[in-house]
Parts: C-alpha cells; sequence; structure tokens
C-alpha cells in the first residue's frame, strides 16, 4: 500500500527535490514587496524550466494562502527578516547551481492533518484542532483520546455503539457492555473491539491499528476480508486488502500524554510526527534525514522539540518563512 508524493496528494509523505526549498524562497522574495524588476524574470524562467518547478510553485501557493493574516499582521518583522534572507539564499543559488540546474539536494516534505472529508469532520460530534490532545469518557464509560486534528462521531443506540472515525487518530479503551458491541468505522473497513484498548489512524491511502490489550477483528469496506489482531500486534488496511501485521509499537500510546518516544528512528520520521502538530511545512534535506534519534520530546510544543533536536544532532533548524521551517545539516 504505497502512497503518492506529497506533492501529488497534500498530507501524505514523501521525497521531492530542491524545487520544493526554492518554490519556498521564490515566493517570500516575491511577496517581500522588495523584488527588482530582473527578479520577476528569473522567476518565470525559473518557473519554466522544469515541470517540477510548476508542481512545487503551486503547493507552496496552496500553503501560503491559509497563513496571509500572518503575511497582513502589523507585527512584520519576522516575515520581513525571511524575505530578505530569501532574496540572498536566491543569489547564491544562481551563482552555484544555474537556475536551469535544479540542484542534487532531495527534499523529505511533511504535510500535517490528513483529512479525508474536511466538511465531514469539522461537523462532528467530536474534534481537536492541530496541536491539540484531547480525553473524553463516552455515555457507556468507554475512554478516548483524540490526537491532533482528528475528528469523530459516536454512534450509540440500544444495539450497538459505533464510532466513526472522520480523520486523524484516537486510542480507545472500551467499556464492557456484553449486550451491544463496539464498533469502529473508517473509510477502509470496520473495526470490532473484542474487550480491548487499541489506537487507529486514518493514514493516507490506508489506516493503521495498533492493538495493545484483548483484539480487534478488521472488516475491509471493499470484499469484506476479515483479520483479527491481537495484542501487542499493528496491521495497516485499505478497502481491499490488509497487511502480514508487525508488533506494535508500546510508543505509539505516548501521544495520548503528549510525548513522542524515539527508539532509534531516523529522523524524518520523527518530523513527520512532528509536523502534525504544527500549521505550515516542516522537511528535512536528505543528507539530515536517515540520522537516527532516541528520546522523548514533546509533541504540543513542536518549536522546543525541535530545539532540542538541535542540540542534540547535527542539524540547525532554518525558516524560510513564519509558517516554512526546514532542517538541514549544521554548517
Amino acid at each position: 500500500m504505497t502512497s503518492p508524493s506529497p506533492l501529488a496528494a497534500p498530507g501524505l509523505y514523501g521525497a521531492i527535490d530542491d524545487s520544493l526549498e526554492q518554490a519556498a524562497e521564490w515566493y517570500a522574495l516575491l511577496r517581500s514587496g522588495q523584488a527588482a524588476a530582473d527578479d520577476h524574470g528569473r522567476w518565470q524562467a525559473w518557473l519554466d524550466a522544469d515541470a517540477r518547478h510548476r508542481e512545487a510553485w503551486s503547493y507552496v501557493e496552496r500553503i501560503s494562502q491559509r497563513f496571509d493574516p500572518i503575511q497582513r499582521s502589523p507585527v512584520r518583522r519576522p516575515a520581513t527578516e525571511a524575505y530578505r534572507l530569501a532574496r540572498a539564499r536566491l543569489t547564491r543559488r544562481r551563482v552555484v547551481l544555474g537556475l536551469a540546474g535544479g540542484g542534487a539536494l532531495a527534499w523529505i516534505t511533511v504535510r500535517h492533518s490528513p483529512v479525508p472529508d474536511l466538511a465531514l469532520a469539522w461537523m462532528a460530534d467530536h474534534r481537536t484542532g492541530t496541536g491539540e490532545i484531547r480525553e473524553l469518557a463516552l455515555s457507556d464509560g468507554t475512554r478516548v483520546w483524540l490526537n491532533t486534528a482528528s475528528a469523530f462521531d459516536d454512534d450509540y443506540d440500544a444495539q450497538v455503539r459505533r464510532l466513526v472515525l472522520r480523520s486523524g487518530e484516537v486510542l480507545i479503551q472500551t467499556a464492557p457492555d456484553p449486550a451491544r458491541p463496539f464498533l469502529v468505522s473508517t473509510p477502509y473497513g470496520q473495526l470490532r473491539a473484542l474487550g480491548t484498548r487499541f489506537t487507529v489512524r486514518i493514514d493516507g491511502a490506508d489506516a493503521l491499528l495498533a492493538v495493545y490489550e484483548g483484539a480487534v477483528e478488521i472488516r475491509t469496506a471493499d470484499g469484506g476480508l476479515t483479520q483479527v489482531v491481537p495484542a501487542g500486534r499493528q496491521a495497516r488496511y485499505s478497502r481491499t486488502a490488509i497487511d502480514a501485521g508487525a508488533p506494535a509499537d508500546p510508543a505509539r500510546e505516548a501521544w495520548s500524554r503528549g510525548i513522542l518516544i524515539a527508539q532509534d528512528i531516523p529522523l524524518s520520521e520523527v518530523l513527520r510526527e512532528l509536523a502534525r502538530y504544527q500549521s505550515g511545512h516542516l522537511g528535512a534535506s536528505a543528507d539530515v534525514a536517515g540520522i537516527r534519534v532516541l528520546g522523548s520530546y514533546p509533541l504540543t510544543e513542536p518549536d522546543r522539540a525541535l530545539a532540542m533536536l538541535a542540540a542534540a544532532l547535527p542539524i540547525r533548524i532554518r525558516r524560510s518563512l513564519p509558517w516554512w521551517t526546514s532542517v538541514e545539516a549544521r554548517p
């Protein structure tokens, strides 16, 4: 079950080339009001040089539309400084790389909040904003933790207890009720809890189930394939397939306490999780994406977590724009 690149489908995870970073810097310069007449010509030449440049430019424009109030704010000093730095970087790029060359540096890019149906998520019975983690108790005593940018509806009646996960991720500790089964519906299928504690996350083109107590039965939306996942195991499933499964990582539950536990995982995976708790773009250059990370980091304070990573690893954090953060090798 592979996912397309983030340029093709915002919210997913993948690798793209240096054009994305260049697009952010061109955007910063052109929005600054300080671009010279020949800068517009150079930007147009860059845009026309490669289809990836046009795709990257569209991606940056889509993100920027969400942050226009930042640019209109009377407190413009951070943005103005970002524009100045962008102009300087682009000048260096022209000298070193040339406009059409693009460069060999690959970038891994991350977007927050994968939401398959924004309208349904917004109207859901229970939801969280970006960076928010919430715990609640349902009428039967079941406890549910909502991760960042998550939403679900609860549909209880005399025969069944049902949660409909609209977006994001939940941790569920079911209460016993022999008369009514506990079901969780996702776009990819239905889960039936068998006296259990588990997480389920809508994750791009599929969903991820991890079981910590009891067991959970998966039934796919198309074809009705079924598989019981016992405690200590996890499995991905789509509308038509269920993977072979793997051991469940106990550290995955830690998000319910606002903690990201990194147990010798690549920096790219750490950033992927942190990106879900902030608005805008968070990416890493290919030369640092594979650095292994150990430790605990505060999920709901991404800036603090990035500072901790920069203090422990040979990396630096660079912000081309107030909403565009890049992680790269320390000089």
